[in-house]
Order: structure tokens, then C-alpha cells, then sequence
């Protein structure tokens, strides 16, 4: 295994003091491409829809999985996050042009929230920590606000913050709209707050969500993963997928063989 190692200080620290990070061009235009045309053929066996949420996306092609471990935002997640991580969730999100906000089955839009589980995690003094981290790869233009955009409150991890207002379609004065091109990618907490947006454009939004926590968490998407994601599967993607051990025991305290991204970890 080759150990990845670059000087991520300035990416954790504003990380940790703004609750995101736009990271530009990290994947190349051919890899943007073959992910869309992935895309093309997942959304042929779709019912025709304004909106659509596919979860667990990594199994519906092999060009998404190899998101799972791809080797220019894996190396930072771990240096966020910690090394005894695993795939907590992988939904592809896609929102077509929707002007006039027509009601949809998966919506074409998400209120102000913090992701996470009913009732809620735990907090403190209104603070909620850090859970699980999502990497947002963008795919289609949105270079411009109002494309269906993500929109976060900067900082609001950090602080013991709610909005004035949920609704999305209410402009709170604190709120950005993250902009970027097919290519780029968007790193943010779950604890930070965030919403998406009505799609007012004339095009298609494309994203596509990989999130990571503490293997210690039970993954969202599937129990275990299936034999096809583990077919020829790397020691960092056995681990990705949250398998290293027989024993439950090892969640908690794992054997340095049974988690490779302690390598990654300095």
C-alpha cells in the first residue's frame, strides 16, 4: 500500500473554523464525464421524475464506487476524521429545471437541516459534534447561484444556531449558495447547517454524495456490503466497507492491521 502524505493544516483548520471546504478541479474532466454517462444509464431505469434521491449509489455502478477510495479527498477525510472510518452513505442527487417549484416525489428542494438520526445525536449547550463528513462531487455546471444549489450557514457547526426560518425558499441573511464547476468537490459536517435549493435554471443539477464516519456507526445504505464492491477489493476498501473483523469488539478497538488508513494518519 502506498501511504499518501501532504500537509492538509490549512485545509483542517479552515475546515474546522467555517464547516466546509470547496475544493477546485479534483476530478478531470474524462472522470466527470464517465461518472455522467454512469448516471445516463442509472436514470434510463428510473420512472421519468423532476427530482431524484438514489441512495446507496456506489452499488449502481462501478465508475461511482471508485468514489469510495478515490485518492485526492480519501487522504483529507482521514486527517478530519480519523483512520477507523468507514462508507457511511453514498446518494447520487439529480434536479432538473423546475422553475415554477412543481411538487415532486423526492422534492425539488431540502429545508434548512442537520443531518443525522431521529430523534437527533446528542448535543451540548445546543452544540452537536462532528459525526460523519460528506464529500459532494460536483458534475454538472453550477457556477452560478439558483441552479438547485447547496446552501450552507458558514459556521453554524460550531455555534448553537438555528434559522429563523426553515424554509428554504426564505433568504436568511447568513446563508451562501456553493457554486462550482463539474469537477469540483464540496466537504461539510453533518452538523452543519445546509439545504437545497429550487433548481431556477435551465439546467440539470448533478451531485453526488460520499459521506464517512467513525466504523462504529452503522452505515446507512446496507448492512453488509455486497460480494460485487467486494470482488477484488483492496485492504482500504475492505475497510471502507466495514469489513475488518468477525468480532463487533473491533469497531471500537480495531488491530492496526485491520484499518490501512492508520497510515494515513500522522
Amino acid at each position: 500500500m502506498t501511504t499518501i502524505r501532504a500537509d492538509y493544516s490549512e485545509w483542517v483548520q479552515k475546515f474546522n473554523d467555517d464547516g466546509f471546504l470547496l475544493l477546485k478541479g479534483v476530478l478531470s474532466e474524462d472522470k466527470v464525464r464517465r461518472l455522467n454517462a454512469a448516471i445516463d444509464g442509472i436514470l434510463d431505469d428510473e420512472p421519468e421524475s423532476l427530482a431524484y434521491n438514489i441512495y446507496n449509489s456506489v452499488e449502481r455502478h462501478d465508475e461511482i464506487a471508485s468514489l469510495i477510495e478515490e485518492p485526492t479527498v480519501l487522504p483529507l477525510i482521514v486527517q478530519l476524521l480519523g483512520y477507523n472510518i468507514q462508507l457511511h452513505i453514498s446518494h447520487l442527487t439529480v434536479r432538473k429545471p423546475n422553475p415554477g417549484d412543481a411538487p415532486t416525489a423526492t422534492n425539488s428542494f431540502i429545508n434548512w437541516h442537520q443531518d443525522g438520526p431521529l430523534p437527533q445525536f446528542p448535543n451540548i449547550g445546543g452544540l452537536t459534534a462532528t459525526y460523519y463528513i460528506k464529500v459532494c462531487y460536483i458534475l454538472s455546471d453550477m457556477s452560478e447561484p439558483n441552479r438547485g444549489n447547496t446552501k450552507i450557514i458558514p459556521k453554524s457547526h460550531n455555534r448553537a444556531y438555528r434559522p429563523e426560518s426553515e424554509n428554504v425558499r426564505e433568504m436568511l441573511s447568513d446563508e451562501i449558495q456553493i457554486c462550482g464547476d463539474p469537477g469540483d468537490v464540496f466537504i461539510f459536517p453533518q452538523n452543519l447547517w445546509h439545504s437545497g435549493a429550487p433548481n431556477h435554471s435551465t439546467l440539470t443539477r448533478r451531485q453526488l454524495f460520499l459521506g464517512y464516519s467513525p466504523i462504529w456507526i452503522r452505515p446507512i445504505d446496507y448492512k453488509v456490503p455486497s460480494e460485487r464492491l467486494l470482488k477484488d477489493a483492496s485492504p482500504i476498501r475492505k475497510q471502507l466497507l466495514g469489513m475488518i473483523s468477525d468480532n463487533p469488539f473491533n469497531y471500537y478497538v480495531p488491530d492496526d492491521s485491520m484499518v490501512p488508513l492508520k497510515e494515513w494518519s500522522w
